[in-house]
């Protein structure tokens, strides 16, 4: 059987879930992997009210759609962010902002109940981000020492342990959706965050092929290296729109605009090689949802949103298990 192809409802957030799920259902998706914000999933309520989720999933039950993940970028982005200007005032309550110290012990709990709220829904599988106290660091100039990135690490681990022991409490697991700003964005950091945090099987990854491939990292030999780390997949595509005048860095352009460096891309549209990344997931067995991320500045998006679901839906196979000689055989 196929794998459930779903789309992932945090740049949906603006449309009620009531109003979304038809639409996304109309577009051919199996199942929506709820952002926890707009109305699609409050994790306070979700953490004490099962009424509360269980009216969330009939929304979804009513147009024969399921969830297999929620997702809490925003509130997981603040564990670790410095949280020292005001965009991270966007994502957390009001009487937070301006406060970096606030707005960090209300993630903490945040993603504490969003593991309680996962259990609630009966879902196995929170995405998400951890923030970094170090990405800052990056070009290390001026000169960044070896013990300021180890903090940065140490800082991590001891933030989410704690949030990991009640993942561990719910029978739920953390994906890590390695990216830029986040405490791993690329095959060797991802390596020392699970080293962090000493390989704790609560925590893995949101597998995103977007966020490597204009880093010039191959997606295919991150899931070889991480396959019994790969706890959800996004299908999300990005191209690079390098001519010798632009740059990786993009220049402080914003999304969409033709001189950046890269772009994201609707599925199919950018230079993911999906075809290899279907061969390798059925290699590694992973059974779970295909997730479109749909990100395309320059495409409506419900024409994205059905075009990706027809893509990935077309692309996506079962594995033969024999090679194909052997049914001369039998």
């Amino acid at each position: 059987m196929a794998r459930p192809v779903t789309m992932f409802t945090g740049q949906w957030a603006d449309i009620p879930l009531a109003e979304l799920a038809p639409k996304m259902a109309a577009s051919g998706f199996d199942g929506l992997e709820l952002a926890c914000w707009g109305d699609h999933i409050d994790v306070d309520k979700g953490a004490v009210d099962v009424d509360y989720c269980k009216g969330q999933l009939a929304i979804l039950e009513k147009n024969n759609l399921k969830c297999y993940s929620i997702s809490a970028h925003l509130a997981g982005q603040l564990v670790c962010d410095l949280n020292n200007d005001s965009r991270s005032d966007l994502f957390a309550p009001e009487e937070t902002h301006g406060d970096a110290e606030k707005k960090r012990a209300w993630a903490v709990e945040a993603m504490k109940n969003t593991a309680r709220t996962a259990k609630n829904l009966g879902v196995k599988v929170v995405n998400g981000f951890t923030g970094s106290s170090i990405w800052h660091l990056l070009y290390s100039f001026p000169p960044v020492s070896p013990e300021m990135i180890e903090d940065g690490y140490k800082q991590f681990a001891d933030l989410w342990n704690p949030i990991l022991d009640v993942f561990d409490e719910c029978g739920v697991r953390f994906a890590l959706e390695v990216h830029p700003t986040e405490i791993a964005y690329d095959i060797y950091t991802a390596k020392k965050a699970l080293e962090a945090i000493d390989h704790r099987e609560a925590f893995g990854f949101n597998f995103d092929p977007s966020h490597l491939i204009w880093q010039q990292i191959d997606p295919v030999r991150f899931l070889r290296l991480f396959s019994n780390r790969i706890y959800h997949v996004h299908m999300k595509d990005a191209a690079l729109q390098l001519d010798g005048e632009t740059g990786i860095l993009a220049s402080h352009f914003n999304f969409g605009h033709p001189m950046r460096g890269w772009d994201f891309r609707s599925v199919g549209r950018g230079h993911v090689n999906f075809e290899e990344i279907i061969r390798v997931l059925n290699d590694m067995n992973y059974q779970g949802p295909l997730s479109v991320e749909w990100e395309d500045a320059r495409m409506d998006r419900f024409h994205g949103a059905k075009e990706s679901c027809e893509y990935v839906k077309k692309l996506d196979f079962e594995s033969s298990g024999q090679v194909f000689d052997e049914a001369f055989s039998n």
